[in-house]
């Protein structure tokens, strides 16, 4: 998923569906605890869980590019087709087209979950 050493990961929209193994993985190859929403400075990375009743998708991925620091990129988690809080993949395109940001890599990240990286544009 491209996560490094030392990188800061802050984590929005944990629930208690969210994948422990992955949250796990995450904390293991970085070497440090996820941040969660209160985290007041900038994250390497935004790990953002979002189901279809969690509001709108835009306005959470554009406050979470906010939270970024430079070359800094969110995974966005979604639940797979046939989980509750599923969200269609055109949906998932055109809320991160419309929040400027770009599809970089899509995946299957853990049993219930799909994950798409972002990235803002470059200069950004």
């Amino acid at each position: 998923m491209g996560f490094r050493a030392a990188q800061v990961v802050q984590e929005i929209g944990y629930d208690d569906d969210v994948d422990y193994d992955l949250r796990e993985s995450v904390e293991e190859v970085t070497g440090q605890d996820l941040v969660d929403e209160e985290y007041d400075d900038v994250a390497d990375v935004v790990l953002l869980w979002f189901r279809d009743d969690d509001g709108d998708l835009t306005d959470a991925l554009v406050d979470a590019i906010g939270l970024l620091d430079d070359h800094g990129f969110i995974w966005l988690l979604t639940p797979k087709s046939g989980r509750d809080g599923y969200i269609e993949p055109s949906d998932v395109s055109e809320a991160a087209r419309t929040a400027g940001l770009s599809p970089t890599k899509s995946a299957s990240i853990a049993a219930n979950w799909s994950g798409t990286r972002l990235v803002p544009p470059k200069g950004e």
